[in-house]
């Protein structure tokens, strides 16, 4: 496969923590005006370095970085500078299309409220949207360990209509099942935002169950559904309940390759089932979690699975029409997306 028309390919990306995609340069310039001491390295060269979580030992410890990104994302010049970076190096990329996603409750250490930090994340994005042409929407992430979700979702309904499409459970999955949180889903469905749910990343395929669940329209990575087919010869030939569900609903899974890859899920890309998962009929979208942490970008995860997971040029193409139906948008950015995307 030619690898310079697997870059070109335009990108849609559905699964994108803000705080997991910060330019080392700007993590140093926003520790140095906010007066944050706590980086591991003083310099964007070693802060580099430092933040790529391959190998990390568990998803947990690949977790503990971003202490440091949403360390010195607590002002909202702060926030809108890093939406703004964030969606012209996607732009960049050749992504047309972006939802990108965040905890507002992370960036309420200083004077912001949650409303203040989803705003001035609205704010950047419009600007570099007006700058470089590729539409950017905002996920609030509600956090499934802790116990304000509630008042996540209602500061993420006052956005609704205006940049905010969707609520995300995101964290730890084991020991924090997302029926906790139906309140917050009910307000936020109430408030006109559609629920994806981080399952079968860090837990198994009963994460995924309890998703869909409480409603899932989206499952964020959702790559563990494969623990619930049955495969031979590198086939997918059978399904289990839950696979069946996820299989015939067309739900959509925000697969992020090199993230799973480098939170030990799968010891190598060629071993990651994607290109099971594509070939078997799955609503598969490729994404790139963390760009920080996992080192990465769309061009990149695009070459790693044409490399290593059996998927074509053509295969891509499928999986971005796939990203711009499961996209949160308005229908008349959906039909803009899917022109570009053709």
């Amino acid at each position: 496969m030619e690898p310079r028309r697997v870059a070109s390919l335009p990108k849609v990306l559905l699964h994108d923590h803000l705080d997991g995609g910060l330019r080392p340069g700007t993590v140093v310039d926003l520790a140095a005006a906010g007066g944050y001491r706590g980086l591991p390295e003083p310099d964007a060269a070693g802060l580099r370095a430092w933040f790529h979580q391959a190998g990390a030992d568990s998803l947990e410890d690949y977790l503990d970085a971003f202490a440091h990104t949403f360390g010195v994302m607590q002002t909202p010049e702060a926030m809108r500078r890093v939406a703004y970076e964030a969606l012209e190096d996607l732009a960049r990329d050749g992504v047309v299309y972006a939802e990108i996603r965040f905890a507002p409750s992370l960036h309420i250490a200083g004077e912001m409220t949650r409303a203040d930090a989803i705003a001035a994340v609205l704010a950047g994005l419009a600007e570099a949207e007006a700058a470089f042409g590729t539409p950017g929407r905002v996920i609030v992430d509600a956090l499934r360990q802790q116990d304000d979700s509630v008042e996540v979702a209602k500061a993420a309904s006052e956005f609704a209509g205006l940049g905010v499409v969707g609520l995300d459970l995101a964290g730890p999955e084991a020991g924090f099942p997302p029926a906790t949180h139906r309140q917050a889903i009910e307000i936020a469905r109430a408030g006109g935002l559609h629920l994806t749910i981080h399952a079968g990343e860090g837990d198994g395929v009963g994460s995924i169950a309890g998703a869909l669940a409480c409603g899932a329209e989206r499952i964020g990575h959702g790559v563990r559904i494969i623990e619930d087919t049955i495969v031979q010869d590198g086939r997918i030939v059978g399904l289990g309940p839950v696979a069946r569900e996820v299989h015939e609903r067309r739900i959509p899974l925000e697969i992020c390759p090199t993230s799973n890859l480098d939170t030990r899920m799968y010891p190598s890309a060629a071993e990651h089932p994607i290109g099971m998962l594509h070939r078997a009929g799955f609503a598969v979208t490729i994404n790139t979690d963390n760009r920080l942490m996992s080192a990465t970008s769309m061009g990149q995860e695009f070459a790693l699975v044409a490399e290593h997971c059996g998927i074509q040029v053509e295969d891509l193409q499928v999986i971005t029409r796939t990203a711009v139906q499961a996209a949160f948008c308005d229908e008349d950015t959906r039909l803009a997306v899917a022109t570009r995307v053709g």
